[in-house]
């Protein structure tokens, strides 16, 4: 095969959804293997909203299948700007807000609006493809290890040798894929380290940006709170970009509707850059999520009743492995405080099991969970 481009040459797929894609395959070749891989939804148990469903056919029957605006629909953003002042306390114009197919073109975009080749760009392991943004932006991989008895959150000691110059610092909460979240003082304290090194920077600098995803925003549990830089420090609206969605909070993974909020100079260009690569929300989705968004009865119907049913079995799994822990088995999890994960540690590595393969590495690990526990 004839050489390529660099980037295709050396970008590699999604890992989780590779895996994903094995398990698919060998469950259609009759295999029994429970799949929690992907963060998705079985329609039959969670179907999106019955009112979204509603609206996406009367928009389709209406005829409403011609392009978008680059940056959404103006009712769309009007029913965005109203849904994340009421679950968020978040108040944006609607030319601070960016509509997209999902939250995965506008990570696209803010890292292509920030970030330059050679630019660090800061992120904590494990988090969502943050690694494959930062390569095909060419920039430099910063990499913050979060770890257990932190519940996988980093903290502010944990980033700041790396700010000095950087670009972009890539936050997420809750945390896909942990299922845990920042702390006010936590997040408090992440913020003012970013506000110290932005007023250090001449004025015509590039400033830090802080990419911050909440689109499990709207599920927690308990007494968990979501906290965003913006509403613990107001100073950063300046300097936060939010992606968000309804693919989560809505189990609408699908539909493809997701939106960014930040100031109205990186919207603008997020917009061309999106124009470019045709990423928008089809037209008849947009009309149905702006008028779902605005039925706030069923909004709060639906969300009140999906957290109410992810709880009860993230609760179950969580108690489960719980009681295997008690029983002397190698294994342990954080207890899930919002999104739809369960963090679990399985302690086989560097173990034989009966006799067999000594597990070495996390790829031996999931193998053997894989071939013998399905």
């Amino acid at each position: 095969m004839a050489k390529l481009s660099k980037l295709s040459e050396t970008l590699i797929g999604s890992e989780i959804v590779k895996l994903g894609n094995e398990i698919a395959e060998r469950q259609r070749q009759g295999e029994k293997i429970f799949n929690y891989t992907i963060g998705d939804f079985n329609p039959s148990i969670f179907p999106i909203p019955s009112a979204l469903k509603e609206e996406v056919l009367k928009a389709y029957e209406k005829g409403y299948t011609n392009y978008p605006p680059a940056d959404g629909i103006a009712a769309l953003r009007k029913a965005v700007q109203s849904f994340v002042k009421r679950y968020h306390h978040l108040s944006y114009d609607l030319n601070e807000i960016q509509i997209a197919s999902g939250g995965r073109p506008l990570i696209y975009a803010i890292f292509r609006a920030i970030v330059d080749e050679g630019d660090k760009v800061i992120y904590p392991v494990p988090s969502w493809n943050n690694n494959h943004y930062t390569h095909m932006t060419w920039a430099e991989h910063c990499l913050v290890d979060a770890r257990a008895e932190n519940k996988f959150m980093i903290k502010a000691s944990d980033i700041a040798p790396y700010l000095k110059g950087a670009s972009l610092l890539c936050l997420c909460s809750p945390q896909n894929p942990t299922g845990t979240t920042f702390s006010q003082k936590d997040l408090e304290e992440i913020c003012d380290l970013v506000l110290q090194e932005n007023n250090s920077r001449p004025a015509d600098a590039k400033k830090l940006y802080v990419m911050f995803d909440q689109m499990y925003g709207t599920l927690t549990y308990g007494n968990t709170v979501h906290y965003t830089p913006v509403s613990v420090r107001p100073a950063m609206k300046e300097y936060t970009l939010f992606v968000d969605g309804i693919s989560k909070s809505f189990a609408a993974t699908g539909v493809r509707v997701g939106w960014g909020l930040g100031p109205k100079e990186v919207m603008a260009k997020m917009k061309a850059i999106l124009s470019h690569v045709g990423a928008w929300s089809p037209m008849p989705e947009q009309q149905a999520t702006a008028a779902f968004l605005d039925n706030e009865p069923a909004v709060d119907g639906f969300i009140n009743s999906f957290r109410d049913a992810l709880k009860l079995r993230l609760d179950r799994l969580y108690s489960g492995i719980m009681d295997l822990k008690q029983k002397g088995y190698a294994i342990d999890a954080i207890e899930p405080e919002a999104a739809i994960y369960l963090t679990l540690k399985i302690g086989l590595r560097g173990r034989s099991i009966n006799g067999g393969q000594l597990q070495q590495t996390q790829e031996d690990v999931t193998r053997y969970i894989l071939e013998k526990a399905k």
